[in-house]
Protein backbone atom coordinates (compact mmCIF):
# COMPACT_ATOMS: atom_id res chain seq x y z
CA UNK A 1 0.00 0.00 0.00
CA UNK A 2 1.20 3.48 -0.68
CA UNK A 3 1.79 5.98 2.09
CA UNK A 4 -0.98 8.13 0.64
CA UNK A 5 -3.71 5.59 1.35
CA UNK A 6 -6.47 7.21 3.34
CA UNK A 7 -7.76 6.22 6.75
CA UNK A 8 -11.00 5.06 5.12
CA UNK A 9 -9.19 2.89 2.58
CA UNK A 10 -7.05 1.27 5.28
CA UNK A 11 -10.14 0.77 7.45
CA UNK A 12 -11.91 -0.93 4.55
CA UNK A 13 -8.93 -3.29 4.08
CA UNK A 14 -8.94 -4.18 7.80
CA UNK A 15 -12.69 -4.85 7.81
CA UNK A 16 -12.59 -6.88 4.58
CA UNK A 17 -9.63 -9.06 5.56
CA UNK A 18 -10.73 -9.72 9.14
CA UNK A 19 -14.31 -10.36 8.07
CA UNK A 20 -13.15 -12.96 5.54
CA UNK A 21 -10.83 -14.60 8.04
CA UNK A 22 -12.98 -14.57 11.19
CA UNK A 23 -16.62 -13.91 10.24
CA UNK A 24 -17.12 -16.14 7.21
CA UNK A 25 -17.54 -13.01 5.07
CA UNK A 26 -20.09 -11.27 7.31
CA UNK A 27 -18.84 -7.74 7.84
CA UNK A 28 -17.29 -7.18 11.26
CA UNK A 29 -18.07 -3.93 13.05
CA UNK A 30 -15.73 -1.92 15.26
CA UNK A 31 -16.71 -3.89 18.38
CA UNK A 32 -15.99 -7.19 16.63
CA UNK A 33 -12.56 -5.99 15.59
CA UNK A 34 -11.84 -4.71 19.11
CA UNK A 35 -12.86 -8.12 20.47
CA UNK A 36 -10.45 -9.88 18.07
CA UNK A 37 -7.64 -7.56 19.17
CA UNK A 38 -8.44 -8.41 22.80
CA UNK A 39 -8.22 -12.14 22.04
CA UNK A 40 -4.90 -11.56 20.26
CA UNK A 41 -3.51 -9.52 23.13
CA UNK A 42 -4.60 -12.08 25.72
CA UNK A 43 -2.58 -14.64 23.77
CA UNK A 44 -4.50 -17.71 24.91
CA UNK A 45 -5.87 -18.57 21.47
CA UNK A 46 -9.47 -19.06 20.44
CA UNK A 47 -11.71 -20.55 23.08
CA UNK A 48 -15.13 -19.99 24.60
CA UNK A 49 -15.21 -16.88 26.76
CA UNK A 50 -17.74 -16.06 29.45
CA UNK A 51 -19.68 -12.81 29.17
CA UNK A 52 -17.52 -10.99 31.73
CA UNK A 53 -14.37 -12.27 30.00
CA UNK A 54 -15.63 -10.84 26.70
CA UNK A 55 -16.03 -7.44 28.37
CA UNK A 56 -12.51 -7.76 29.78
CA UNK A 57 -11.16 -8.67 26.31
CA UNK A 58 -12.69 -5.49 24.91
CA UNK A 59 -11.10 -3.51 27.77
CA UNK A 60 -7.69 -5.07 27.09
CA UNK A 61 -7.98 -4.11 23.43
CA UNK A 62 -9.02 -0.53 24.15
CA UNK A 63 -6.12 -0.12 26.56
CA UNK A 64 -3.67 -1.60 24.04
CA UNK A 65 -5.04 0.55 21.22
CA UNK A 66 -4.89 3.78 23.22
CA UNK A 67 -1.55 3.06 24.92
CA UNK A 68 0.46 4.81 22.13
CA UNK A 69 -1.68 7.91 22.67
CA UNK A 70 -0.59 8.11 26.32
CA UNK A 71 -3.91 7.16 27.90
CA UNK A 72 -2.89 3.77 29.27
CA UNK A 73 0.27 1.91 30.18
CA UNK A 74 0.77 -1.82 30.56
CA UNK A 75 1.12 -2.69 34.24
CA UNK A 76 1.32 -6.47 34.76
CA UNK A 77 -0.03 -9.91 33.90
CA UNK A 78 -2.18 -11.52 36.58
CA UNK A 79 -1.87 -15.17 37.66
CA UNK A 80 -4.25 -16.23 34.86
CA UNK A 81 -2.16 -14.47 32.22
CA UNK A 82 -4.53 -11.54 31.69
CA UNK A 83 -2.80 -8.20 31.02
CA UNK A 84 -3.65 -5.22 33.21
CA UNK A 85 -3.17 -1.58 32.35
CA UNK A 86 -3.08 1.55 34.43
CA UNK A 87 -4.67 4.80 33.36
CA UNK A 88 -2.15 7.56 32.72
CA UNK A 89 -4.49 10.25 31.43
CA UNK A 90 -8.25 10.39 31.44
CA UNK A 91 -9.83 10.14 28.02
CA UNK A 92 -11.06 13.48 26.73
CA UNK A 93 -14.73 14.14 26.14
CA UNK A 94 -15.23 13.43 22.47
CA UNK A 95 -18.27 13.57 20.26
CA UNK A 96 -19.36 10.15 18.91
CA UNK A 97 -17.88 10.90 15.47
CA UNK A 98 -14.58 11.91 17.04
CA UNK A 99 -14.55 8.73 19.15
CA UNK A 100 -15.11 6.66 16.05
CA UNK A 101 -12.25 8.34 14.18
CA UNK A 102 -9.88 7.95 17.16
CA UNK A 103 -10.60 4.24 17.63
CA UNK A 104 -10.43 3.47 13.91
CA UNK A 105 -7.13 5.34 13.67
CA UNK A 106 -5.83 3.42 16.70
CA UNK A 107 -6.93 0.11 15.15
CA UNK A 108 -5.18 0.96 11.88
CA UNK A 109 -2.02 1.93 13.79
CA UNK A 110 -2.20 -1.40 15.67
CA UNK A 111 -2.37 -3.34 12.43
CA UNK A 112 0.34 -1.25 10.80
CA UNK A 113 2.63 -2.09 13.73
CA UNK A 114 2.22 -5.81 13.00
CA UNK A 115 2.75 -5.37 9.23
CA UNK A 116 -0.86 -6.27 8.40
CA UNK A 117 -0.86 -4.14 5.24
CA UNK A 118 2.20 -5.74 3.58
Amino acid sequence: MTKEVSLKEKWDVVVKNLSQQFAEGDELNVDGIIYLIGVQELGQGHRKFKKDEKVNLMHIAICKLLEPYGYYEFDFFDNDGWPHYKTLTELPSLKPGEQSVLIKEAIINYFEAIDFFK
